[in-house]
């Protein structure tokens, strides 16, 4: 029985908490807590999973609730309350996954490492430093918790399955988003030629600026343009965005598509011109001489006795 080349794994969180580059305890408490922390097939795994999902999107709606000026001074001291409880509360996961694994700091600069601090950090600074409000805005640091609703991310299969599609697919988006750069570039400085100042377009960056809006179809209509010639260009524009909208959709789902359920790679095909390997000839199947007809004949009438 072979072994596949690409083993999946059972769990989302299996997946995205690599044991060999965090380093797995081998016994002891902390093996325990890594494997309440970072797996979840014990019952204690998926009860801290649920647990903590559930206080990440609380913690999340309190933010956007306290963000609303009528709901923030009837309850904005239950906000804040509830804000220490929640930062309480991630700020044990964080030291707890710092001291169940065998490379904390490699895990500390990782990814879900940073996502993990700045859920923390905002809550901490002005706490303890009350003179940042006066160098920032208080409510620039309260946005920053809104990164908790990352967190989430590290108990999604489909998450994991988009980033490898999106990873796999990132020459084909590059060179489509240059061809994007260069058509508005060109069309841009099309546009300034015909329209000029007198129509607002008065310099290139501004007309850049307008084909960027018009391919994207969303048409904010403060530049507008006003000759026969500077419409037709705009109505080529509007089309041509119609069309470019759809291509890195198209190539996401086309890799999606050919990973697969389990996110393995699936043999495709080639077809056409473009193909990366040109289609093999069918074999023609061998056709039995007499002979040989006979011969397989009374062989398979000696075994029947």
């Amino acid at each position: 029985m072979t072994t596949p080349l690409h083993s999946t794994p059972t769990t989302p969180t299996d997946y995205l908490v690599d044991d060999s580059r965090f380093g797995k305890p081998e016994h002891g408490w902390r093996r325990t807590l890594f494997s309440v922390i970072f797996e979840s097939e014990s019952r204690l795994g998926r009860l801290f999973d649920l647990i903590l999902i559930a206080a990440i999107m609380t913690s999340v709606a309190v933010v956007i609730l306290d963000s609303v000026q009528a709901i923030h001074q009837q309850w904005g001291h239950v906000f804040s309350v509830l804000e220490w409880v929640f930062t309480g509360l991630f700020t044990l996961e964080y030291i707890g996954r710092l001291a169940c694994v065998k490379r904390p700091l490699r895990y500390a600069l990782s990814f879900y490492g940073v996502i993990d601090l700045l859920a923390l950090l905002p809550t901490f600074m002005v706490a303890l430093a009350p003179e940042f409000a006066y160098l920032i805005d208080v409510r620039i640091l309260r946005l920053l918790r809104v990164f908790r609703i990352f967190k989430l991310s590290r108990y999604s299969e489909e998450y994991r399955s988009l980033v490898s599609a999106v990873a796999a697919s990132r020459r084909k988006i590059t060179v489509f988003v240059g061809f994007v750069m260069l058509v508005v570039l060109v069309m841009g400085t099309l546009m300034y030629v015909v329209e000029g100042p007198v129509h607002g377009f008065t310099s290139i960056p501004v007309a850049i600026y307008w084909a960027i809006s018009t391919m994207a179809t969303v048409g904010f209509g403060d530049l507008v343009p006003k000759t026969d010639l500077g419409r037709a260009i705009a109505s080529v524009m509007m089309l041509l965005g119609w069309g470019v909208l759809a291509v890195p959709t198209g190539i996401v789902t086309a890799e999606m598509a050919r990973r697969g359920p389990d996110d393995e790679l699936l043999p495709v095909a080639g077809r056409g011109i473009l193909a990366m390997a040109p289609p093999q000839p069918a074999v023609p199947p061998r056709r039995l001489t007499p002979a040989a007809r006979r011969r397989a004949l009374a062989q398979h009438r000696r075994g029947g006795r």
